[in-house]
């Protein structure tokens, strides 16, 4: 790597936390706001749909098929893989910047038209509205790889942690926006009508659904005033100079305006592919490490996610479906998640934020798969006692301390470390290869515990009830030790730069705290 280009990066590394990069962040966060609505709205919305649609009983509130259920929430995650990995090769193929807003303008085409969905039946109906929400899921997932590595690019070593924390953080109020807006349109249309309401529960999920698509509307335009990153166009472009004067115009960095001046370009020849031996023998036990513990965290999270539905009823949160409207179940729900998000996982967020660069990345993963495995376990040990009366408030309270781990570790923790552990030029693609295998492990989260955990009195046959609640739980529980072993498979990226981290080129020997740029030394591989 050429001195010129450390230089670059060595300011970078070492600059101040400034209003750019909560800009950045703010940038990027608000993409992952509408990532987050848009993947929980849904949840709430199968409810209306059953009953608008699948009312076939007398008497008898409709419910949606288990495959239909089943198939809706996946599309999006199938159309999230296919983001992540395209958007991820396009990111380190063509720049962080260039496809961008492309993202966002899928996700904002994928909300609105999804409340759009249209047929002359019933099955019309689903069937297009899986259509949109697999390129809904396209442009989620090409959010991931792009945001986190924007994002982690821009920061120094001390803030890098935080920031891209802070970025995955948005989830949690996306999460409570779908929660809210929920709430308002169904109060709203729930006051103009009487009975089952369905003329306003067809309107309902698809102004929920519709509004998706204004927080992603809201970004693209700051997306595309972005600079590319400097990492990229030093690294990977080969244009040190041109790093400089981007990274000048945005940043109050001293040493990167003068080294603008004198810089060269020249690409670095430092480069392999994914798929050769050499990335193999440097980073292929990360990606391995990587991707199986996204995978593990999103078989467990999504199933957990199912899983608030039965506590919601076996605590008398939310009553028979019989014994309300469509539009009452879904504020009652709404509210439900509303009061689980604020208690469980926003707090963990947040701690995670403060905490990342002080504490490291790998002990806080290691500690929140380990809590969560012990509630886990916890919760299928007792369930039945937690279930009866005056024991209801300490259910809800062990699954929020669930959900409070899993935001405070590995689903905070996965993102950052995917984005600091892989050399520039391959650091999109095995993002987006990580990310991808952690909505893998939703598909089987969601699709597996709906089957596993379907009881007799959920409307299931003796060909769809599964083995029930506890033994589910117990499944989960033990697979957050895989989650565990695999952590240890994963380099501690704090506090150290990107290029030190993912031994791109050169082993930086700089002082961290306040050494000269000019003084700086390079030992080759």
């Amino acid at each position: 790597m050429a001195p010129e280009k450390l230089q670059v990066l060595h300011a970078l590394d070492v600059a101040e936390t400034q209003r750019y990069h909560f800009r950045a962040v703010l940038i990027a966060g608000t993409g992952f706001f509408a990532d987050a609505y848009d993947l929980f709205c849904i949840t709430l919305v199968t409810k209306l749909l059953g009953r608008i649609y699948y009312h076939d009983a007398p008497g008898e509130p409709g419910r949606l098929p288990l495959r239909l259920e089943a198939a809706i929430a996946g599309v999006t995650f199938c159309g999230a893989i296919a983001g992540q990995l395209l958007f991820g090769w396009l990111g380190d193929r063509a720049g962080r910047k260039r496809f961008y807003g492309a993202t966002v303008l899928l996700m904002a085409a994928g909300s609105f038209l999804s409340g759009l969905s249209f047929g002359n039946s019933t099955g019309g109906v689903i069937a297009t509205l899986c259509f949109f929400r697999f390129w809904l899921g396209v442009g989620i997932g090409g959010d991931y790889p792009l945001s986190a590595t924007i994002v982690a690019e821009y920061a120094s070593k001390r803030a890098r942690g935080a920031l891209v924390a802070a970025v995955f953080a948005m989830e949690g109020f996306g999460v409570l926006a779908g929660c809210v807006v929920t709430l308002a349109v169904s109060a709203a249309l729930q006051a103009r009508s009487a009975g089952p309401a369905l003329p306003e529960a067809d309107y309902a999920w698809r102004v929920v659904l519709m509004a998706g698509a204004v927080p992603a509307c809201l970004t693209y335009h700051w997306r595309m005033r972005m600079p590319e990153t400097a990492r990229y166009t030093a690294l990977v472009a080969g244009d040190a100079a041109k790093a400089a004067r981007d990274m000048s115009r945005v940043l109050q960095v001293d040493d990167v305006a003068a080294a603008g001046t004198t810089m060269g370009g020249g690409t670095d020849k430092d480069y392999y592919g994914v798929l050769s031996r050499r990335f193999a023998r440097r980073h292929g036990v990360h990606l391995v490490g990587a991707a199986a513990c996204w995978f593990v965290l999103g078989a467990v999270v999504y199933s957990h996610t199912i899983l608030q539905e039965v506590v919601f009823r076996d605590a008398r949160w939310v009553p028979k479906a019989r014994a309300m409207s469509a539009l009452e179940e879904a504020y009652r729900i709404g509210r439900a998640h509303a009061i689980m998000a604020l208690c469980g996982a926003l707090p963990g967020y947040w701690l995670a934020i403060a905490l990342v660069d002080v504490v490291g990345r790998k002990p806080i993963q290691l500690l929140g798969f380990a809590m969560m495995m012990g509630f886990t376990l916890a919760i299928a040990a007792l369930y039945d006692g937690l279930t009866s009366p005056g024991r209801r408030p300490w259910l809800v309270a062990m699954c929020a301390f669930t959900f409070f781990f899993a935001s405070f570790g590995p689903a905070t923790t996965t993102f950052v470390v995917a984005a600091e552990i892989f050399p520039a030029h391959l650091r999109a693609t095995c993002h987006g290869l990580a990310a991808a295998a952690g909505k893998a492990g939703a598909i089987a989260g969601t699709f597996g515990f709906m089957y596993a955990a379907r009881r007799a009195d959920d409307g299931g046959s003796e060909e769809t009830s599964g083995i029930g609640v506890r033994a589910s739980l117990f499944v989960l529980g033990a697979a957050n030790v895989l989650g565990m072993l695999f952590t240890c498979l994963l380099p501690e990226p704090k506090g150290r730069s990107l290029e030190e981290v993912s031994c791109h080129g050169a082993e930086l020997l700089l002082d961290r705290d306040d050494a000269d740029v000019g003084d700086s030394q390079v030992l080759p591989l």
